[in-house]
């Protein structure tokens, strides 16, 4: 640890929510100190360190928790906009600090924002369940005077300040829209959600069902859900739904894990017509270059965080006006029309 020691011990104890006190016996290898502790204290000096310049800027500094239940892949992704977005907002400066899980979980996420309340926080960035739980952890985030923001999934009836994100119920029809297109009216489609308490995805579903019924109505719907969107869950789960429904030839994968989506495909040689997926992550770029799927929903991390960020520094005061939600721009991305930028740790 003391290889480490760049930064001054009143930085660290700021990003691990610790005491000078105890950052100072983990730098100094003191003993009597728990193993969880000097993780912290590493995973603050490795926020610190991809946070640099934030560190060494004069001003007000905020401190800004991101918590996300997700797929590493995305999480990730989100983690790095977020970080990228903090050197360009003024007039205070942020650091952010990650907690980031695969697994849906109410009663983690609301432990951790409590968590997060006793530590001390200026801000909150959440992707968690709609779950009496988090709606509890959240007022009391508000009692505290620590604002949220809800991102790609909201907590409608929190006390959240705000929603940033997809219009969900629009991407999902535009889903529908898309397979019905290029696939033809007939046939079956596969849905999968990585799980049923994030609100998002059920918007996608409720969204693409709708417009599918209406484009075309002879077309079955069979969905895959609650698998977390992690490989190893889904690829179970598709294997299982291919099998009873040999006559799916079109998927929405509203919740990711799509490698694993198309190697259950690949096991029975079979190809779906039209694949539309969310997010580009480094997954989905892939499988989108190499023609495994027909495109990509997207939406500008590094914009929604900086929304979000600014959300957060108006319901602090620090900046003027009253936090609205306002839902971000979808872009169908094909092959053919891949964002030309550095995003959210890919080069796209």
């Amino acid at each position: 640890m003391g290889a480490r020691r760049e930064h001054r011990v009143v930085d660290i104890a700021a990003q691990a929510g610790l005491s000078r006190a105890t950052v100072d016996r983990v730098l100094h290898g003191r003993e009597g100190v728990r193993p969880e502790t000097v993780a912290q204290v590493s995973r603050a000096i490795d926020e610190l360190e991809r946070q640099r310049e934030q560190v060494h800027l004069s001003g007000r500094t905020l401190i800004v928790d991101l918590v996300m239940q997700t797929p590493e892949r995305f999480a990730i992704a989100s983690r790095d906009a977020l970080e990228a977005e903090l050197r360009s907002l003024r007039p205070a400066v942020l650091r952010a600090r990650s907690h980031l899980s695969e697994h849906s979980d109410a009663a983690a996420a609301a432990a951790l924002l409590d968590t997060v309340g006793h530590r001390g926080a200026h801000g909150v960035i959440l992707k968690a369940p709609d779950h009496p739980l988090v709606v509890e952890a959240v007022r009391r985030l508000a009692d505290r005077g620590i604002p949220t923001v809800t991102f790609t999934t909201d907590v409608p009836d929190s006390q959240r300040a705000a929603y940033v994100g997809m219009d969900n119920v629009a991407a999902g029809a535009t889903a529908a829209y898309l397979i019905t297109q290029w696939a033809g009216p007939s046939g079956a489609v596969l849905v999968t959600v990585s799980h049923s308490s994030f609100r998002g995805e059920e918007e996608r579903d409720i969204g693409f069902r709708r417009t599918l019924s209406e484009l075309a109505p002879r077309r079955t719907v069979y969905e895959v859900k609650d698998t977390d969107g992690l490989d190893p869950t889904i690829l179970v789960a598709v294997r299982e739904a291919l099998a009873l429904h040999p006559s799916i030839n079109a998927v929405y994968s509203a919740g990711g894990g799509n490698v694993a989506i198309l190697k259950a495909f690949e096991e029975v040689a079979m190809t779906p017509k039209v694949f539309v997926a969310h997010d580009l992550d480094g997954d989905n770029q892939s499988l989108l270059r190499t023609r495994k799927i027909s495109a990509v929903l997207h939406h500008d991390l590094r914009a929604d965080m900086r929304r979000a960020c600014r959300l957060l520094l108006q319901a602090r005061g620090v900046l003027p006006g009253k936090p609205v939600s306002i839902p971000s721009q979808v872009q169908v991305v094909t092959p053919y029309n891949e964002p030309a930028s550095i995003y959210g740790g890919f080069e796209l």
